[in-house]
């Protein structure tokens, strides 16, 4: 016997195959919201731990600025005790400065050479006076650049012919005006330091010979004793 099946069986499948996809994007849709919950979640929790790290950064960034300036503050300090503290070592090193002043010009002033006056204004002295001839003043200021630790650059402002009466007898000579530079204890040390590292010190012997940086130094060796 033949059955026939008069009942709408597709369009039941066909129902059932649309609630089967209708259940697939349900699913679909809670599964992407929860995913895209979970990875909201993880940014805002990095976002929230960089913000932390960022706020401590920039505290310790306001501590350093803080212990910046007060680093400036302290040399600025430092400076100025470094300044006053020169300053009074220069006082008590210009308390000799005459004496070392009267004592190089002893024993730097050439025979014809007579001084009428010096005067000194800060580290520099005038000095005024008489000369035999301007040879004399030519050895006054070559003795005075190349022979005195405490004297330096001297410049010679004014020389003129001049008469000097000496008894009933009139005399010419030279009337010349000198300025000269006189050094702080620390500045003739100083260049004492440095000709004395820039030296060059050879024996030959028994002979000690100090020759200047970068000059050639010749030694020789004497024949044995016969």
């Amino acid at each position: 016997m033949i059955k026939i099946n008069l009942l709408p069986h597709r369009e039941e499948k066909r129902k059932q195959k649309m609630a089967a996809f209708y259940a697939l994007l349900a699913l679909g849709a809670v599964v992407g919201g929860a995913i895209v919950l979970v990875v909201a979640g993880y940014n805002a929790s990095r976002l929230s731990i960089q913000d932390e790290r960022n706020t401590v950064l920039r505290s310790a960034n306001v501590d350093l600025d803080k212990k910046i300036a007060q680093i400036a503050t302290l040399k600025i300090e430092i400076e100025g005790l470094k300044a006053r503290q020169q300053a009074v070592e220069d006082l008590q090193g210009d308390r000799n400065q005459p004496v070392f002043l009267l004592d190089e010009l002893v024993k730097q002033i050439p025979d014809g050479v007579f001084l009428k006056s010096f005067k000194q204004e800060g580290q520099r002295v005038v000095i005024n006076g008489y000369a035999q001839s301007q040879e004399r003043v030519a050895e006054l200021l070559r003795n005075v650049n190349n022979h005195s630790p405490w004297l330096e650059r001297p410049d010679l402002t004014e020389v003129k012919a001049a008469s000097l009466q000496q008894g009933k007898a009139v005399k010419k000579v030279v009337d010349f005006t000198l300025a000269v530079g006189i050094k702080r204890p620390r500045d003739r040390d100083a260049a004492a330091t440095k000709a004395a590292e820039g030296s060059v010190t050879v024996t030959n012997g028994a002979n000690t010979v100090v020759a200047p940086a970068g000059s050639t130094v010749v030694t020789t060796t004497p024949p044995p004793a016969q």
